[in-house]
């Protein structure tokens, strides 16, 4: 066993014996400290910290969207950005009122270059991408600086970061997202696509078969690592997604993952590395139909089921708070030792 492991082993043990002395029965806070216990190793700190945190949003568009798997077209990505600049999305306000920083890193939206607010633009996002139904997403360079964008990211927040929630934003970002698990799980695209923004039954249908096509291509070319799939069938946000988790795990991080896309790229990114998926926390479940069978094959139990399916690192704020009430109630409850609590009624006399 390597010192880290150690460290992590006794993390965890100090953790959990804190947690039997805690003024209540034991187990009868549930998840909350089975959460504990997985920061506390991540952290290797047996009263593990939910700050300082920050939000991190990848944002890219995709050229599949002009088969119609999207309500919304590509240049809708972009306003989205806007919005976000301004403070007005959903994820913004949810990061304010948390005081969680939040921060939009754009790897691949099309059109004009928007560098406001919290919104900043990756040298990547400036790279050709292509329609996944018929050739390859990305090219080799592509991915590796989108690996990269995601990895620095993470690197430029807080150096005493302690929870990371990872997001995305990106209009048709789901195609991509449902045609690599279909990938990796081995599933049929009609079991993990869903309606994304709010597609009606057609565009549902065109949806699948632009999956079913994505997936034909790649499966003529023979077998393919995760590296390799994501290159032909993802987009640079889902990399990048995988680059930040690569870079969280190293800095001992914990990672607040949101919905189907960001579970997908967590996936990947365990495939890659299996060693990953300790630090992963899943935030909750979203109401998109594939997102059960990736959280499955992840043996994840997210912390939340509000049938959610927006994106922008939402599922991941609004499970944040769980995050950090699990580490004061370890961090602050009084002990059985502190109090005149009773750690048990005493057994009766035997006759």
């Amino acid at each position: 066993m390597s010192k880290s492991d150690e460290e992590r082993a006794r993390a965890t043990r100090l953790a959990s014996e804190r947690q039997q002395e805690l003024t209540k029965p034991k187990g009868s806070l549930g998840r909350l400290e089975s959460l504990t216990l997985q920061l506390a190793a991540i952290q290797r700190n047996a009263i593990p910290r939910a700050r300082p945190a920050a939000a991190l949003i990848f944002a890219a568009d995709h050229p599949v969207t002009a088969h119609g798997v999207s309500a919304y077209p590509q240049e809708v990505t972009r306003a989205m950005l806007a919005n976000l600049a301004r403070g007005g999305a959903a994820a913004t306000v949810l990061a304010r009122s948390l005081g969680v920083p939040l921060s939009v890193l754009d790897v691949g939206v099309a059109g004009a270059p928007l560098c406001e607010g919290i919104v900043d633009r990756h040298p990547v996002a400036d790279q050709p991408r292509f329609d996944l139904r018929h050739e390859d997403a990305m090219s080799a360079a592509t991915l590796e600086l989108a690996l990269r964008a995601g990895e620095e990211a993470v690197a430029h927040l807080d150096s005493e970061l302690r929870v990371v929630l990872l997001g995305e934003i990106g209009i048709g970002n789901t195609t991509p997202a449902a045609a690599l698990a279909a990938a990796l799980l081995d599933r049929e695209p009609a079991e993990l696509v869903g309606p994304g923004t709010g597609l009606d039954a057609a565009g549902l249908g065109r949806k699948i078969d632009v999956v079913a096509d994505a997936l034909a291509r790649i499966r003529a070319q023979g077998p393919a690592g995760p590296l390799d799939l994501l290159r032909r069938l993802g987009g640079p946000e889902i990399a990048a997604l995988v680059g930040a988790i690569r870079r969280a795990h190293e800095q001992e991080v914990a990672v607040l993952v949101d919905g189907y896309t960001v579970s997908v790229a967590a996936l990947l990114a365990t495939r890659i590395d299996p060693s990953l998926r300790e630090h992963l926390v899943f935030s909750h479940r979203s109401a998109e139909p594939g997102h059960l069978a990736v959280l499955d094959s992840l043996e994840a139990e997210p912390l939340l089921d509000l049938g959610m399916r927006l994106g922008e690192a939402t599922g991941a704020l609004a499970a944040f708070h769980l995050v950090e009430l699990a580490c004061r109630l370890h961090d602050e409850m009084a002990t059985f030792a502190e109090t005149s609590v009773p750690t048990a009624l005493p057994r009766p006399e035997s006759k």
